[in-house]
């Protein structure tokens, strides 16, 4: 299905691009740092479908020709990199300063303690923000019916439908039933994550608290026996 197609073609580099984004950020460099915080606010906040509006009949005033499907994904991809670096930067923050302090503490570089301690706790405390993002993209696609697509996104097709017969109702129902269904399966799909990485995280304290204790119960060197 071309909705499923555009949701996948505009997450994946919204998402890297979030987290590049959310990487730089981090770096001890304050002009860098303001345009990076310039960029999420701008594309935070404004419309999807005034953005989708200015790719398509505004660039072309630049010499700037993108064609209907790379503008849809383009507009959605943006809108996605600024909510996943404003998402990580909120859970970043969730972190303990004492994490980084401890790795630097070991000899770790400052991009190493990036890659391998504060990107993953912070992934691991965005799961649910994330995927109400993925469910809001989803939802979002219905942008392709604005412009002169070549497919069929799935808002587009039921309002072709709706022109062309008397089943309008019962298509636009049948659209928003799929809309549902699909939600609730990333909805369920994120849950399912959370469950998992949550029973994970037991079993490992439950791991290293029985090591703990055999090594607390092992009994010590009996007493030496003198000559």
């Amino acid at each position: 299905m071309l909705t499923w197609k555009l949701t996948v073609l505009s997450f994946v580099p919204g998402f890297l691009l979030g987290v590049v984004v959310t990487v730089l950020r981090l770096l001890p460099l304050p002009p860098l740092r303001l345009a990076l915080t310039a960029y999420v606010e701008i594309f935070r906040n404004i419309p999807s479908v005034a953005l989708l509006i200015f790719i398509v009949f505004a660039l072309p005033d630049l010499d700037v020709v993108i064609d209907y499907e790379p503008s849809v994904i383009l507009t959605l991809a943006l809108v996605c990199s600024a909510f996943t670096a404003d998402y990580l930067r909120s859970g970043i923050n969730t972190i303990p300063g004492g994490h980084s302090e401890a790795a630097l503490s070991l000899g770790m570089r400052p991009r190493h303690i990036i890659s391998t301690v504060i990107l993953p706790q912070a992934l691991r405390a965005v799961v649910q923000p994330m995927t109400s993002l993925l469910i809001s993209l989803m939802l979002s696609t219905s942008l392709a019916s604005q412009v002169p697509f070549p497919g069929r996104e799935l808002t587009a097709l039921v309002s072709k439908i709706a022109t062309d017969s008397a089943a309008g109702m019962a298509a636009f129902a049948v659209a928003a039933a799929m809309y549902v269904a699909t939600g609730l399966l990333i909805a369920w799909a994120g849950s399912a994550r959370s469950a998992l990485e949550k029973k994970a995280r037991i079993l490992r304290g439950a791991a290293l608290c029985k090591t703990f204790c055999s090594v607390r119960r092992a009994p010590g060197p009996g007493p030496s026996r003198g000559g």
